[in-house]
C-alpha cells in the first residue's frame, strides 16, 4: 500500500512542477494539479448538462423528448406522452396540423409500436418521367440519409443496411464510397461528390468505367445521387486524414490507402448546369439508373437556371435533394455549421415555387432533409411539396447514438462515429438493426395516422393548406399563405396499396 501511496505523491508532485514551471496553459501554471479539474468538467460538461440540469426542450440539436421519441420507438416500447404538451404552442414558427371531422379510414389505427407495419410507398415513380430503364417506386417516403463508411463506423453501417432491409426502406451511400456494409440487402442509392469515391481513377478523376464496377458490385443499388452541396458544410470540401484511410476505406472510396482523403469544393466532370445535365444524362444512360442531385441551398440563380433548363432541354435529374442547413453528420467548421446555407423550411420552399413557377416541379420528385425524421416535421416537408423524407441523425439515435458530440473525435463512446475497434464492439448490429427498423416502422405508422386524422390516404395528399404556422401571439397563417404556393399534385392511387 505504501509503494502505491508514494507512486501517487510522486506523480503528482511531478505534475505540479510541469503545470507551475512548464505548462502553456495560464490557469495550469496558476492552480498547479487542481487546474485539470476545469477541463475534467468541460470534457464531461455535455453529458452532465444532457442528464442532470436541462429540461426536456433546452438541449440541441435534440432536446431529451426527441430523443426519448426515438429510443421508445426504436425499442418497441410505449412511446406515447401523458398529461398534455408541454412545448410552447404560440411560440413563432410552431407548426399546427389541422384534422378533418371526419378521418379516414379504421379507428383501430393508433400510431403505437404494435400496428400493423405500413411502409407508405413513395407516389412518384423516379425515373418514369424521362423513361429510365430501370425506373423504380421506392416502397417508402422515410429513407436513411447519405452517411458515409468512414464517417460512420462498419458496425453502424452494417446495423443501419439490415435494418432498411427489413423496414423496406432506402439506404443512401453517403460520398464515402459502396462498401461490403452496404450490401447487405437494402436497396441502395448511390451517392458520390466531387472526390468521386467509389467512381474515380486514381488521379481523382470520374471514371464511368468505375461507377458501372460499382453499380455491378450491389444488386440493388436502385439510383445514383450526385452531391453538390450538403447542410453541414455547403459549399466546402472536406479532407479525411491519412491515419483514418485504412486499407478497408481506401478500397470503398478507390484511393490510396494511408494518405489524406481529400474532396475538393468543385466538381470536375462538369461546370455548368447544361454540362451537368449531359454529365446525369451520360449517367442514366449507362446504368439505366434513375439520377438525382442533392444540394443545400443558399443562391438561387443556380435553381432559376436549372428549371428552365430541363424545361427547354427536356433532360435533367430524376429527384432533387434539398438538405437544409440544420443538417449534421459532417463535422464542419463552426462558421460553416451555423451561418453558411438556408435552414429546410426557408430553403425548400424558395426552391419549390423556382419549380412550380416554371411548370418543372411535377417533373422531379423532391427529397427533404434537415431534422426530420418526427412526423410533424416530416408533414410539414410533404405539405411543401416534398415527396420523400431522408433522415440521418435520427436513424444513428435509433442504433444507439447519445448526442455526445464526438463525432469528429473518433472516441464516439456509443461505437456509432468511430473505427476504433473496442469501441464499435460495443453496437451489436444484429440488436440495432433490429431497433432501426422499429423507429422506422413507428415513424411511418404515426405520420400514417396522421394523415388519416386529416381525412387522406396517403401522406402526398397534404397541401399547404393543413398546416398553419405561429407568426406572433395569438396569429396563424397556413403555409400557403406564408409561402405563397401548395404542391401541384395528382392522386389517382398506388398499385397494389392502401
Amino acid at each position: 500500500m505504501w509503494i502505491f501511496a508514494v507512486a501517487v505523491a510522486s506523480s503528482l508532485a511531478i505534475l505540479f512542477v510541469h503545470d507551475r514551471w512548464f505548462a502553456d496553459d495560464n490557469i495550469l501554471r496558476n492552480f498547479p494539479v487542481i487546474g485539470h479539474l476545469r477541463y475534467l468538467l468541460i470534457e464531461l460538461g455535455p453529458e452532465l448538462r444532457q442528464y442532470i440540469v436541462a429540461g426536456n426542450h433546452e438541449e440541441l440539436p435534440f432536446n431529451r423528448e426527441e430523443r426519448d421519441w426515438i429510443y421508445r420507438s426504436s425499442k418497441g416500447e410505449n412511446n406515447y406522452f401523458g398529461f398534455g404538451t408541454d412545448d410552447q404552442i404560440l411560440g413563432i414558427g410552431y407548426p399546427i396540423i389541422k384534422h378533418a371531422v371526419f378521418p379516414h379510414g379504421e379507428v383501430s389505427f393508433t400510431a403505437s409500436v404494435h400496428d400493423k407495419i405500413h411502409t407508405v410507398p413513395c407516389a412518384k415513380v423516379l425515373g418514369e418521367v424521362r423513361g429510365r430503364a430501370k425506373a423504380w417506386r421506392p416502397p417508402s417516403i422515410v429513407n436513411i440519409s447519405a452517411m458515409s463508411f468512414g464517417s460512420l463506423g462498419a458496425n453502424a453501417v452494417k446495423a443501419l443496411n439490415l435494418g432498411a432491409k427489413a423496414a423496406g426502406c432506402w439506404h443512401n451511400t453517403g460520398e464515402g464510397g459502396l462498401s461490403p456494409y452496404h450490401n447487405n440487402g437494402a436497396d441502395v442509392i448511390f451517392q458520390f461528390g466531387t472526390g468521386y469515391f467509389g467512381c474515380r481513377d486514381l488521379n481523382g478523376n470520374f471514371s464511368m468505367d468505375e461507377l458501372l464496377k460499382t453499380v455491378a458490385s450491389c444488386p440493388t443499388v436502385r439510383g445514383i445521387e450526385v452531391k453538390l452541396s450538403q447542410g453541414a458544410k455547403p459549399g466546402k470540401g472536406g479532407v479525411l486524414p491519412a491515419a483514418k484511410v485504412t486499407e478497408e476505406i481506401a478500397r470503398a472510396r478507390g484511393v490510396r490507402p494511408r494518405t489524406d482523403c481529400i474532396s475538393p469544393n468543385n466538381h470536375r466532370a462538369f461546370s455548368d448546369v447544361r454540362t451537368m445535365i449531359d454529365f446525369i444524362e451520360r449517367i442514366a444512360a449507362a446504368t439505366g439508373l434513375p439520377v438525382g442531385i442533392k444540394s443545400a441551398v443558399g443562391q438561387l440563380g443556380f435553381f432559376q437556371e436549372l428549371a428552365q433548363a430541363m424545361r427547354s432541354m427536356g433532360r435533367g435529374p430524376d429527384w432533387i435533394t434539398i438538405d437544409g442547413g440544420e443538417g449534421g453528420t459532417g463535422a464542419a467548421p463552426l462558421t460553416f455549421a451555423d451561418h453558411v446555407s438556408l435552414p429546410f423550411r426557408v430553403a425548400f420552399p424558395r426552391v419549390h415555387k423556382i419549380f412550380l413557377d416554371e411548370n418543372m416541379a411535377d417533373r422531379v420528385a423532391w427529397i427533404a432533409s434537415a431534422k426530420l425524421g418526427f412526423p410533424d416535421r416530416a408533414i410539414v416537408a410533404l405539405c411543401l411539396g416534398a415527396d420523400l423524407v431522408n433522415i440521418a441523425r435520427e436513424a444513428m439515435l435509433s442504433i444507439g447514438c447519445i448526442q455526445a458530440q464526438k463525432c469528429h473525435t473518433d472516441r464516439c463512446p456509443s461505437g456509432v462515429t468511430t473505427h476504433d475497434a473496442r469501441l464499435q464492439s460495443g453496437l451489436d448490429f444484429h440488436v440495432q438493426s433490429a431497433r432501426f427498423t422499429r423507429f422506422c416502422q413507428s415513424l411511418r405508422n404515426e405520420m400514417l395516422a396522421v394523415t388519416h386524422a386529416c381525412g387522406y390516404e396517403h401522406p402526398c395528399q397534404f397541401t399547404a393548406e393543413d398546416v398553419e404556422v405561429s407568426v406572433g401571439p395569438g396569429l396563424f397563417k397556413t403555409l400557403r399563405e406564408i409561402h405563397g404556393y401548395t404542391p401541384k399534385r395528382s392522386w389517382a392511387g398506388i398499385p397494389g396499396w392502401s
